[in-house]
């Protein structure tokens, strides 16, 4: 029973430690999608985020200074997007996937120029984004154990969860998100409403790439503590998935980025079993991730100008 009770703690500390950097990077996914961009470009702002979090934390010495800095790197690469689809109208899907490849060849590169390498060098512990409540529970009982496991998480945990609350009540409850939405479904009405689609659609893709760039940041700067080439593959693309499974809500794609953030908690405690393959061990989100496509992706209602560029009247 103990040996449960522990190895429990720890799927859900693995859960909501991977949970967080798909949750932000759906978070900015839903900004786009629902305002009529599509942006398969997150997985590309995240590894801007990522990286530039991580130099700037070792750097400055300051781990929120490097979060931060990380969300603008994505907000640029958002920028870029938004101006190739938004301003110029090319094709979505393409210019989303440009940058994908952008993104990380312009950050191995600058990290070959600062570090000789591909990597970045370890973040120490007091440049890595702090956790709250650590040392709060008696971890020499079981409870204890399981509540520090639990609840001592990582600040950038706690702050997601709170963005989900407020993206909620931006898209639902404000005088911008109605506008967000309708922009979405029938930009044509909305021009005639005198609302700058074209502002709107441009300001939504840029916040898509800040989350998204908070979101790599936080892989780097809690998980593996540098950044590596590989540390954000597939993750982009798993959040866009999750907002899918969601339908394109917050509260949605938050139960799906827990529900991959379970595939991955589960994937640290079965690693550690010689009984099963590492390598289908480390399959367990990547397949769950196209179960639920295939389940998912002809349920969920797209927004029904998503992905059509905006021709401003003259």
């Amino acid at each position: 029973m103990t040996n449960f009770i522990n190895s429990l703690g720890i799927v859900l500390f693995a859960t909501l430690v991977y949970a967080t950097p798909l949750l932000y990077g759906a978070l900015g996914s839903c900004f786009s999608e629902v305002s009529g961009v599509v942006n398969i470009g997150i997985e590309g702002m995240m590894t801007a985020g990522a990286f530039t979090g991580t130099v700037v934390a070792y750097f400055t010495g300051n781990p929120w200074i490097g979060f931060i800095c990380g969300g603008l790197a994505g907000a640029f690469f958002g920028m870029l997007h938004a101006v190739a689809t938004v301003n110029l109208g090319a094709d979505q899907t393409i210019a989303g996937t440009a940058i994908n490849m952008l993104g990380p060849g312009i950050v191995i590169m600058i990290a070959r120029v600062l570090f000789d390498s591909t990597d970045t060098i370890p973040l120490t512990a007091s440049q890595k984004i702090p956790k709250l409540f650590a040392g709060m529970f008696d971890t020499s009982t079981v409870f204890g154990r399981f509540m520090d496991n639990v609840f001592a998480n990582y600040a950038s945990t706690y702050l997601v969860f709170i963005a989900v609350i407020l993206v909620w009540f931006v898209f639902y409850k404000t005088r911008f998100g109605l506008r967000l939405r309708a922009c979405g479904e029938h930009p044509q009405a909305c021009e005639t409403l005198g609302i700058d689609v074209i502002k709107m659609r441009f300001l939504c893709v840029c916040i898509s790439g800040f989350l998204a760039g908070l979101g790599g940041a936080c892989v780097t700067m809690t998980i593996s503590t540098q950044f590596r080439p590989i540390s954000i593959v597939g993750q982009g693309f798993i959040a866009i998935a999750a907002v899918i499974f969601g339908k394109f809500r917050p509260q949605g794609a938050l139960i799906g980025c827990l529900l991959f953030g379970f595939c991955s908690g589960l994937k640290v405690v079965l690693g550690g079993s010689s009984s099963v393959s590492m390598h289908l061990i480390s399959m367990i989100p990547y397949v769950v991730t196209i179960i639920v496509l295939v389940l998912f992706v002809g349920k969920s209602r797209v927004p029904a100008a998503n992905g059509k560029p905006f021709i401003k009247s003259k």
